[in-house]
Parts: structure tokens; sequence; C-alpha cells
């Protein structure tokens, strides 16, 4: 499998990031201080000390897993092929028995997996010093909350990479990665508010639409929190972790809408990145 190989090279290049391992750092000290805090201080979070629980911690780690997996895409993917086009690496690589297909979906697995691998990595260190501090784990929730976080990790460096695919230029791959982040994590909560408030008449009506809450799912982060609801409903109940479905009467205002959100994430910028990448010129 042509791929595989392209795969494995560049997981083997992305490793070698020194940025890569500071973010890992990092996220490894915010896994661990935050862990503590909520366990430790829980007033400082709006709970009291018998509020404490294994799955609180989870939830609570959960929050800081979106914002990590958003910068390692960043760091990690911006430059996956536009880096390799503006240099005219690229066309080395397909100078082997490589398609453009292969060369692209190689540089999604590698780098989804280096992100993979370092978020692995800081949430088992997270989750162990919890359960060291609670007395207390429980291994099937923690399965399934990694497994949900690799799945985000891989839709999130599918994503980056298919923006990477679209440009060769590194500068532009950047701000396409960085205007992502901000319109999508920092910026959407505010866009389904301000449509609603301009289809009322310059008002907000008293009752929000059904639809609001299918565009509030849109941002991959918030798809990743819902599909974690819908996979542990206890422990979300137990955490009082909310996926703003209250008030809904659609269908679809269901957690669940999380894993359809994030399929679309994965094969749209798929479909995109290789389309761009395959018709363009090298």
């Amino acid at each position: 499998m042509s791929w595989l190989a392209v795969a494995k090279k560049d997981f083997r290049d992305a490793v070698q990031s020194r940025a890569l391992w500071a973010l890992l750092a990092v996220f490894v000290f915010f896994s661990v201080i935050t862990t503590y805090a909520y366990v430790e201080v829980p007033e400082a979070f709006g709970a009291q000390s018998g509020e404490v629980s294994f799955a609180g911690m989870v939830f609570f780690l959960a929050g800081i897993t979106g914002l990590f997996v958003a910068l390692s895409a960043i760091v990690v993917c911006y430059k996956s092929v536009a880096g390799e086009r503006e240099l005219g690496s690229i066309k080395l690589l397909l100078g082997l028995p490589h398609t453009r297909g292969e060369v692209f979906l190689g540089k999604v697995v590698g780098r989804a997996a280096v992100i993979a691998v370092t978020l692995g990595i800081g949430l088992l260190i997270g989750v162990g010093f919890g359960a060291l501090l609670l007395g207390t784990i429980q291994v099937v929730p923690v399965v399934l909350f990694v497994m949900t976080a690799v799945l985000f990790a891989g839709v999130y460096a599918t994503i980056i990479v298919g923006l990477s695919a679209t440009t060769g230029s590194t500068s532009r791959a950047t701000t396409l990665a960085l205007g992502f982040f901000v319109v999508f994590e920092l910026a959407w909560d505010v866009v389904p508010l301000g449509v609603v408030y301009v289809a009322n008449g310059f008002s907000m009506p008293q009752q929000m639409p059904d639809w609001v809450f299918l565009v509030m799912q849109i941002p991959p982060s918030s798809a990743y929190f819902s599909s974690l609801v819908a996979l542990l409903p206890a422990f979300a109940d137990e955490a009082n972790a909310q996926t703003q479905a209250a008030g809904f009467d659609a269908f679809y205002a269901t957690p669940e809408i999380g894993f359809v959100v994030l399929a679309l994430w994965l094969i749209v910028p798929l479909v995109v990145g290789y389309v761009r990448f395959n018709s363009t010129d090298l």
C-alpha cells in the first residue's frame, strides 16, 4: 500500500517537530494542573468538594482536549502538503510510485497518527493522575473517552491537511488554518445568534428556532463534545454536562448529531482537499 509508506514517512518527519513536543508538554502540564485543581479546589469551578467525581473530571478534561487538538492539528498539519509544494519536494515524492491520491491520504493518516499518539499520552497521564487523587477509576468510560478524542484528532488533522492541499504557499496555508480556528472555534457562537437577530427584525425571539441547535453543532469541538455525551450519557448526567439540546423539539436535537457532524468534517475536507490537490498544476 503506497499510501501507508507515505504515512509512515510523514509520521517520522512530524514526530521530529520540536513545536509538537513542546505542545505535548504544555498539554500534559495543563491536564495535570487542571485535574489537580478540579479535585482539590472544586470551589474555583463553581462546585463543592462533595460534587467532585470521576465523571466530572473526564468531562473537565474533554474541554481542554478540544483546544489542544485544534492547536496541535494546526502546528503539525498546516505545512503537510503546502510546505512540500512550496519547496518542490512534492515532485520528488510523486516521482516515486505514488499517485496524488495516495500521497494525500498518506499525509492525512500520518499527521492524524502523530496527533492521536501525543493526545493519547497526554490524556492517559491526566486521567491517571486524577484517578490517583480520587482513588477510583472506571476503565470502560476512559477507553470510550480516549477513543472519541482520537477520532476527533483524526477529523481535525483531515481538515487542516485538506486546507493545506488547496494551496502551494505555507503562508496561505497558515492563514487558512488559523482562519478556520478563529471562525469555527472562537467566533462561531455568535453566528447563529446573529442570523436569528437579523431574521427576527433585529431583535431576539423568546423561543429560538430549532435549527439554531444544529448550527451550534457545526464547530468540530462542539460535535466532539456532543459525541462524548452520546457515548457516556450516565457520565454526562453525573457531570452535569450540557449539549444545549434542552428547549429544542427537532428530531436532530440530540447528542448523537455530533457523530454526523464529525463524519461530515471527515468526508468534506477529504474530498475537497483531494480534488484541489489532484487538479492543481505542481
